[in-house]
């Protein structure tokens, strides 16, 4: 659900004027060691109004991971160069060159298909092979790299058009100097043993930025995909906040539907939880709890953060999100809204929820 104006509850607040003016200060960063941004949306089910924020921020491209938010975003006239940051099952070629003007591939299968589909439609599609430095998610081993290079430059309907790695997400390998340059290695053999000037060296996503503001991403590499640093104002390798960067660009909101004081630990013989975990208790005694009309089906309860001192979140079932509330500094009744902030992984839980109405702000 996404509406504008008078809102209902619970929602996400998307405040566009903050995630603006984090994407400006991501590219200004980015762009004095000459490295061009792409803005990733994915988090947002690639909601228009974020990705056009982001482009008003600067950023060259938006960067997707699923078709369907290439083609809402199409569909709601984001006119910019897109990119397709999940390689498409093979069934889905067709569609990826319709939508996406350049995508991250890892495998020949995967570039044949899109060269077979961009030829159909008489046109060339952009690709670039994915190189895995160490985080085991995506891409060809670098001993490997250099003879999928020479056989997706052999395909009819594709262009080779750069190299890219990615890290922090799977494995949570920390970017460095010394993996980034993995590629500008294979970038330099493949000018030398294939004769092709590749265009874009793409270097990983917003884990990278701690290393750019410290100035040691080696010269060459000239791209990298961000999302959640642009969106949550965070350094993603430690949860820190980044500097003169918004942590509250996306706010969740949700309504009390229940204030009580009850005792702080269950009465009774203590089983599984209705997610199959054996809770602990402090039994703090008897605290005033609100009760929240949202749960798992809506956000992640542990990445709610509260934006009111006093407010502690204990926990969730499917519908119900539990909050001690005994220190609050104001009293909070039935029918109240509670702010919080969010980590990414409730953002994204949040986003993709039916549940959730999302409000630009």
């Amino acid at each position: 659900m996404s509406v504008r104006g008078p809102a209902a509850v619970p929602r996400v607040e998307i405040d566009l004027a903050k995630v603006e003016g984090n994407a400006r200060a991501v590219v200004e960063m980015c762009a004095k060691h000459g490295i061009r941004v792409a803005g990733v949306t994915k988090v947002t089910c690639g909601h228009p109004d974020v990705a056009r924020a982001m482009l008003r921020g600067g950023v060259r491209w938006i960067a997707e991971s699923r078709l369907a938010n290439l083609e809402r975003l199409r569909r709601a006239g984001v006119s910019c160069e897109t990119i397709l940051l999940r390689a498409p099952m093979l069934h889905e070629a067709r569609d990826a060159v319709r939508f996406a003007d350049m995508t991250l591939v890892s495998s020949v299968e995967t570039a044949r298909a899109l060269g077979e589909a961009a030829s159909a439609r008489g046109t060339e599609h952009r690709v670039v092979l994915m190189v895995d430095v160490g985080d085991l998610r995506e891409g060809v081993l670098p001993e490997d790299a250099m003879d999928v290079a020479a056989r997706i430059a052999g395909l009819r309907g594709v262009r080779l058009y750069g190299l890219g790695t990615n890290v922090a997400c799977y494995g949570g390998v920390i970017p460095t100097r010394e993996n980034m340059g993995v590629l500008l290695t294979l970038r330099d053999r493949i000018r030398t043993d294939l004769g092709i000037d590749l265009e874009l060296i793409s270097g990983g996503n917003s884990s990278a930025l701690p290393l750019v503001s410290a100035g040691e991403v080696p010269q060459g590499i000239n791209q990298l995909r961000v999302g959640e640093s642009m969106l949550l104002g965070r350094d993603v390798t430690h949860r820190r906040p980044l500097p003169g960067m918004h942590l509250d660009a996306f706010v969740f909101v949700a309504e009390a539907i229940e204030v009580e004081r009850k005792p702080s630990v269950p009465r009774g013989e203590i089983g599984q939880d209705a997610f199959g975990k054996v809770r602990r208790f402090e039994d703090r005694g008897v605290r005033t709890r609100a009760l929240l009309a949202c749960g798992r089906q809506d956000v992640d309860p542990e990445g709610l953060r509260p934006l009111e001192h006093g407010v502690e979140v204990l926990g969730a079932s499917s519908d119900h999100l539990i909050l001690d509330v005994e220190e609050a500094g104001r009293r909070i009744r039935v029918g109240d809204e509670v702010r919080f902030t969010m980590s990414y992984g409730c953002l994204l839980a949040a986003m993709t929820s039916p549940y959730v109405h999302k409000v630009v702000v």
